[in-house]
């Protein structure tokens, strides 16, 4: 297998694009190496411009649920752009999904379509802390909203410490309303609780952590989570960016049987395309211009082309049991996983929940980001590259989730079971 275009590419990026790439996990610094760069993609597969074709378990990061080049979605887009590419007013799609928004997901009664999951994050924050009229919150390690500076926050010294900016260009003012907690720690969360409940404007959770691998919530923590957040009057926003519309129709709230306040989602409801949405509670969300004070607005919001590819992806998943089949599926690639690692005798831990997974190189249960930081990462490595090189592309960081698409068959399976045998040799 050769790179000999991509490295081409790549050196002629990093003249004019920050480290040769415009988000920075394309990058491979985790892993090594150089990245590959993309000619096309269709099904399960993506093809770089060496022509090397790779069983791909990014998808995207998460929106090709259906595969790459989704026929359905490429014939709804074709429709839609001969109608042209945005308008800057109101347009029928944009109703039509957030009517398909509102009735899969309970906790969802108005919904405001958005251009990233960063952008739905930001604007979910803006909304609780202008219906609350307080300014602090807290988020939890490991999890991940985008790049918002009240939101890239480290955790504190302590249980009651606020955090500090995770990031240059963050003022220290930013960061000092955000409480950084522990994961599935239900008594660092109850001491916060008791001490600072009534000032706490947002309680804001990946409520299945994707951005750390694949971190599993205790439910008593989730309880406790909504139970206290209601008794202080604190608005409760899931981030399901990820696992929106990818775990189940009504999200991981349908399946932990938690209803938020306010979630936001992104990914799958673009169908590739670039997109996001916040939405929940009426009260609360009537609180954003026009109705209330709390101002958000975005140029291509409700961009056509996305809620054309979007709303033809959704009614896929919704009109042919979607969400089994990927169970399906997950359950098979799970499989795959398992015997491979009881044949080489690694004792590494495998993590899935539907159609995400993750291998974490520890035999540590993970439970909160400080597990995760457990992983041998030169192994991870090591195994990026093995794969990479027997033609499977699994995220290039140990602390990324992999993605499974209803593209994804008994070939491919077998290329991924092919791949582990030769990455758990030695």
């Amino acid at each position: 297998m050769h790179h000999t275009r991509s490295l081409e590419l790549f050196e002629q990026a990093l003249k004019n694009i920050p480290g040769g790439v415009n988000s920075p996990v394309r990058a491979f610094r985790a892993v090594g190496g150089n990245p590959f760069f993309a000619k096309s993609a269709k099904g399960a597969y993506l093809h770089d411009v060496d022509d090397n074709a790779y069983v791909d378990y990014v998808c995207t990061w998460g929106p090709s649920i259906l595969g790459h080049a989704s026929e359905p979605v490429l014939v709804a887009l074709r429709e839609a752009i001969e109608n042209g590419t945005s308008f800057g007013v109101p347009g029928a799609l944009e109703v039509e999904m957030a009517k398909r928004v509102c009735s899969a997901v309970p906790s969802v009664e108005k919904v405001r379509m958005c251009n990233s999951g960063t952008e739905a994050t930001m604007s979910s924050i803006r909304l609780a802390r202008g219906y609350t009229k307080r300014d602090r919150i807290i988020k939890f390690d490991g999890c991940y909203h985008g790049h918002v500076d009240a939101l890239l926050v480290k955790a504190g010294s302590g249980a009651l410490t606020f955090g500090y900016p995770d990031s240059a260009g963050i003022p220290r003012a930013v960061a000092a309303d955000t409480i950084c907690l522990p994961f599935n720690d239900l008594e660092a969360f109850q001491k916060v609780m008791s001490e600072l409940g009534d000032s706490i404007a947002a309680v804001i959770l990946e409520p299945i952590p994707a951005n750390a691998g694949l971190i599993l919530p205790d439910p008593a923590f989730l309880q406790l989570l909504r139970s206290e957040t209601q008794r202080h009057g604190i608005v409760l926003i899931f981030d399901e960016v990820m696992t929106g519309f990818r775990l189940a129709k009504g999200g991981a709230q349908e399946i932990l049987g938690i209803h938020p306040d306010l979630s936001a989602f992104g990914k799958v409801i673009g169908g590739g395309l670039p997109v996001g949405a916040f939405g929940g509670r009426a009260d609360i969300m009537n609180c954003l211009a026009p109705l209330g004070p709390v101002y958000q607005a975005g140029t291509l919001s409700g961009n056509p082309l996305a809620m054309a590819a979007g709303i033809a992806q959704l009614d896929v998943l919704f009109g042919e049991d979607g969400f089994a089949r990927l169970e399906k599926i997950g359950v098979q690639l799970e499989t795959v996983y398992r015997e491979a690692l009881e044949k080489s005798g690694r004792p590494w831990t495998f993590s899935r929940i539907g159609s995400m997974f993750c291998l974490y190189f520890t035999q540590q249960p993970i439970r909160n980001l400080d597990d995760v930081k457990t992983a041998d990462l030169e192994a991870f490595r090591n195994y990026f590259h093995v794969l990479l090189e027997n033609n499977v592309y699994v995220p290039p960081s140990q602390f990324e989730t992999c993605f499974l698409s209803l593209s994804h068959g008994e070939r491919e399976l077998q290329t991924t079971s092919e791949a582990l045998a030769k990455a758990f040799a030695g």
